[in-house]
């Protein structure tokens, strides 16, 4: 039996089907997995926004705030226990960590202090710039711990350049970062806390 010779046109032909196959199978596993995708996308946001809150019964009225031209908008989910504000929690960002890009969900209380915080996103320098979430939160440490602080009463910047905070060691990039992210945070809260009226 002769063996068939090969020819361009063969190749293009074969090439076409497999690219339309792994097409097709790649197309038939997204829509299969998207669904899960963005309730696990839905539950990790609701576990990081209680996390950083004291107890609330309902997040609602939901809103996002525009930052500068061209970047992304703060999420704001305010917190309620029946008709009482218990907080916001903000997805807040940053660009000028060491590595670049830094995504925090942060808490705020009714008093405006932050009850809490969850890095959510980054590619700091492991055992370094990677300790922020443990290193401001370490309550035995009051310099360092933003806790039940904020930027009016606390001067949200590292003590090398003249503020109130620890920054982490060997990492001060990586701590004017947070802090610059944190602030942002904290200045969505001034801006306008939701009323009963607003979420009506």
């Amino acid at each position: 039996m002769a063996k068939k010779e090969s020819s361009f046109i063969n190749m293009v032909v074969t090439l076409f089907v497999v690219t339309l196959v792994a097409a097709g199978a790649l197309g038939f596993v997204n829509d299969m997995t998207k669904e899960a995708i963005e309730a696990a996308k839905l539950k990790a946001k609701l576990s990081a926004i209680e996390s950083v809150l004291p107890e609330f019964q309902e997040i609602k009225g939901e809103y996002k705030v525009a930052t500068k031209p061209g970047q992304d908008s703060l999420e704001v989910y305010p917190a309620y226990n029946g008709n009482d504000l218990v907080g916001l929690a903000v997805k807040t960002f940053t660009n000028s960590g060491f590595s670049g890009y830094i995504a925090i969900m942060a808490g705020i209380g009714a008093d405006g202090n932050f009850t809490g915080f969850e890095v959510l996103e980054h590619a700091e320098t492991p055992g370094l710039g990677s300790k922020m979430d443990v290193w401001f939160s370490n309550i035995d440490k009051p310099k360092q711990n933003i806790i039940g602080k904020n930027p009016t009463s606390t001067k949200f910047l590292v003590t090398k350049d003249g503020g109130d905070i620890d920054a982490i060691t060997a990492s001060t990039i990586t701590s004017r970062a947070f802090l610059e992210a944190l602030t942002q945070a904290y200045e969505t809260y001034e801006a306008g806390m939701p009323t009963e009226n607003s979420m009506n």
